[in-house]
């Protein structure tokens, strides 16, 4: 097992030095090595090279479940159970997202909108794309100070439809990012729009915006996060999967969510509750509403 275990991670790290941390001689592993592997250990080494390039084309994100859609698409029949048993022998693990964190205000004069969507988050449910957007904000630390971004998500595929980043908190940075979701999509219909009770969200000038456009608002709970779920919990990936730095500038940080949204987040990144396809593959499959 240990023989294996140095086998698998001999690309990244030194033979000679893995095998003094797990207390076994080089010589004893070359031998191991040079020895004709039976029929399944050889599968299970071709295996879990196929593992780590995925684990690692994934920026080492996926665990097992997205590890196991990806093989079986790319054409590998294996049991999840094998997956899970390799990745633990080869030190591999996906990574959890953060706990969510409230960013808003709802202390404030301003009108609240009922609580319409009353989590109805199932993307089976909802039946369909432009018809539930849900929007949030969150922070992103940089040596310039924080950098605000605002998020639209089509809760009928789980993609970002539009966001933005500023170094303020007001009403603009949630009006920009619902601005940049209208330019995207242009729907005909009504669109219900959920988000907390935050006083970006309640202000004239996004109530007005809303207005104009069709869209109807439904808002959080009072105090409660788990009412828009589904944006927290797009938040807490993005900043556990960007490694959740310190950013040197904003530019960086606006550089680093933009290529984290459209080159991996929409595009390829699995979603467990679009049945571990990505946002773009999942509305490929579905009707754009006209």
């Amino acid at each position: 097992m240990k023989y294996a275990f140095i086998d698998g991670q001999r690309a990244q790290h030194p033979v000679r030095r893995l095998c003094e941390l797990l207390d076994v001689s080089s010589a004893g592993y070359y031998e191991w090595r040079g020895r004709p592997s039976s029929s399944r250990s050889f599968q299970d080494e071709q295996l879990r090279a196929e593992i780590v390039r995925v684990h690692a084309a994934s920026r080492k994100t996926y665990g097992r479940p997205r590890i196991h859609a990806e093989l079986r698409d790319q054409g590998l029949k294996v049991g999840a159970k094998r997956i899970a048993r390799l990745m633990k022998t080869s030190g591999i693990q996906g990574v959890r997202p953060r706990q969510f964190v409230r960013t808003t205000d709802s202390k404030h004069p301003h009108p609240i909108a009922e609580n319409i969507l009353a989590r109805t988050f199932d993307p089976n449910v909802i039946g369909g794309v432009n018809r539930v957007w849900a929007g949030d904000i969150t922070y992103l630390p940089t040596r310039e100070g924080w950098l605000y971004l605002a998020v639209v998500l089509d809760l009928g595929s789980r993609r970002v439809v539009g966001w933005s980043m500023d170094s303020t908190m007001h009403d603009d940075l949630v009006i920009a990012a619902l601005d940049a979701a209208l330019r995207q999509r242009r729907p005909q219909d009504e669109v219900l729009f959920h988000s907390d009770r935050g006083s970006q969200y309640a202000s004239h000038d996004f109530r007005a915006t809303a207005y104009r456009h069709n869209i109807k608002l439904s808002m959080s709970g009072k105090g409660d996060c788990w009412d828009n779920a589904v944006v927290e919990s797009f938040f807490g990936t993005l900043k556990t999967e960007l490694g959740d730095p310190i950013w040197p500038t904003r530019d960086a940080a606006r550089s680093a969510v933009f290529n984290y949204i459209e080159t991996w987040y929409n595009s390829r990144r699995r979603h467990s509750a679009l049945g571990y396809v990505s946002p773009n593959q999942y509305e490929s499959l579905l009707p754009i509403a006209a």
